[in-house]
């Protein structure tokens, strides 16, 4: 069952019509228009858990140029174009790999991901999550997209205050207008996939300083005590300084033009 409680969404994110409500059939998905920029995050909070000694597949976090449909990659169509990724909690045949397992793909359109082998073939790096299922702290996974440069994902479930790197890699490419969507498949077994709330977050700011995004020039400068003065503020502090300068100076030449002629009258009646 897929049950999907909450949804955050920030900056370019449209609204989630029906988020809230459980799926009770064994395979289920949910997706939502999403902008990927430049530098992107998206953080989301899950619960994979369940009583049964048996239980798959896994659940899947997707970024697609199509809107999701149901299929049979963790109920999520294949051949897709764009990022899947994958907690698979099923073991089918992957020697030496330890499960849960998750695991990051790219589609093209036309690959097809191999179930038999669990996507050894089709994967662009991943790792082993012992404990992520039926773990006893809040479990979270952060996406941290960076075009054409890399992408990160970071799984916290050991501990509130520990985040595990699961995989960085190198230039990816995703789509620039895409469907973020959630998936969950169960097969012949039984499982829960929660997800309790999701965000996104453009990680890119403009720097006011270098003028990117603003219509006028403004300049600011930092105290020691980090607090910000304007640039207005530093030329009149500049322009009494400059008058208190120019008025010692004036009075400074006042007192000697003074004492010079007092001393040239003594000197007369001497």
């Amino acid at each position: 069952m897929v049950h999907v409680q909450s949804l955050v969404l920030l900056g370019t994110l449209a609204s989630w019509a029906g988020v809230a409500g459980a799926l009770d059939r064994g395979e289920g998905i949910r997706s939502i228009p999403l902008r990927t920029h430049s530098l992107t995050a998206i953080e989301f909070e899950f619960k994979i858990h369940g009583k049964a000694n048996l239980h798959g597949d896994g659940m899947a976090l997707w970024v697609t140029r199509q809107r999701a449909q149901q299929g049979q990659v963790f109920g999520h169509a294949d051949k897709f174009e764009g990022l899947g990724i994958f907690f698979d909690t099923y073991k089918n045949n992957r020697p030496g790999t330890v499960f849960p397992y998750v695991m990051a793909m790219v589609g093209d359109g036309q690959i097809s991901y191999d179930k038999d082998s669990d996507g050894k073939d089709q994967e662009l790096a991943g790792c082993s999550a012992r404990g992520i299922r039926g773990a006893t702290v809040p479990t979270k996974a952060r996406l941290t997209y960076f075009q054409d440069k890399s992408l990160q994902l970071d799984l916290r479930y050991k501990s509130e205050d520990e985040w595990t790197t699961c995989f960085e890699t190198g230039s990816v490419t995703l789509p620039s207008v895409a469907y973020l969507g959630f998936s969950g498949e169960t097969g012949e077994l039984s499982d829960n996939f929660d997800v309790v709330s999701v965000e996104t977050k453009n990680l890119y700011q403009v720097n006011p300083s270098s003028g990117s995004g603003s219509s006028g020039k403004s300049n600011s400068y930092t105290r020691k005590d980090g607090k910000k003065t304007s640039d207005g503020s530093g030329r009149w502090v500049w322009f009494l300084i400059k008058v208190l300068l120019v008025t010692g100076a004036c009075g400074g030449a006042y007192v000697g033009w003074t004492a010079y002629r007092t001393s040239k009258r003594h000197s007369r009646f001497d």
